[in-house]
């Protein structure tokens, strides 16, 4: 065998080394370290009782923003008329705020010692927003749709907040009244004011 031979038999083994050392591990699956609906023992100063009653709350809540996360994305492309600039623009930041508070309460279960709901089968099921049809629809549909989803979550956490205040997990409380609730009331009165009855460029005649 020559020098040469030898030699690229040796960067051969080399490169066969390395490319071994460096293949990810695929296909792998294994058992749940962890079951839904169950909370770990973290140190945080709250008993598990009120942990597992607070991440329940909070996936509950988490599966509608979720779900009103995707109808906003869902107007946002399908929206048209005279209004479509302003309403695609809307819709489009309602979007990205709801999926910020998405991340914010999915973190709180996981803090609570919780799994946070995410799959779209596991919110679909959990969700209690109506479900929009497959294809477009006019817009003050679209906006009812969204001020009743809205609602619907408004309601949730009003409640959540006296059930954290009662069990004292100030965190979550703090969480869902800064930003989870003032988030949603600011962007009802934004949207809302789009389905009011105003003239448009000349003033009604009461006359």
């Amino acid at each position: 065998m020559t020098t040469r031979t030898r030699r690229a038999a040796s960067d051969g083994k080399r490169a066969a080394q390395v490319t071994d050392e460096a293949q990810p591990i695929l296909h792998q699956r294994g058992r749940e370290v962890q079951a839904y609906g169950t909370v770990r023992n973290l140190p945080i100063g709250l008993d598990a009782a009120a942990r597992k009653a607070n991440a329940d709350l909070l996936n509950q809540i988490l599966a509608d923003t979720i779900t009103l996360y995707s109808m906003y994305k869902k107007h946002h492309w399908q929206v048209s008329g005279p209004t479509f600039y302003q309403l695609h623009l809307l819709f489009d930041k309602h979007a990205d705020e709801q999926l910020a508070l998405v991340d914010l309460l999915a973190e709180r279960v996981q803090t609570l010692g919780g799994i946070a709901t995410g799959m779209p089968a596991d919110v679909a099921r959990l969700s209690k927003i109506e479900n929009p049809p497959s294809g477009a629809e006019e817009v003050p549909v679209m906006i009812s749709r969204l001020l009743e989803a809205h609602e619907l979550i408004c309601n949730e956490v009003r409640e959540a907040i006296d059930r954290t205040d009662e069990n004292k997990d100030w965190g979550t409380n703090d969480l869902l009244m800064s930003d989870v609730l003032r988030t949603n009331e600011l962007q009802i009165w934004f949207v809302s004011q789009h389905v009011v009855d105003e003239p448009l460029v000349r003033a009604g005649d009461d006359n």
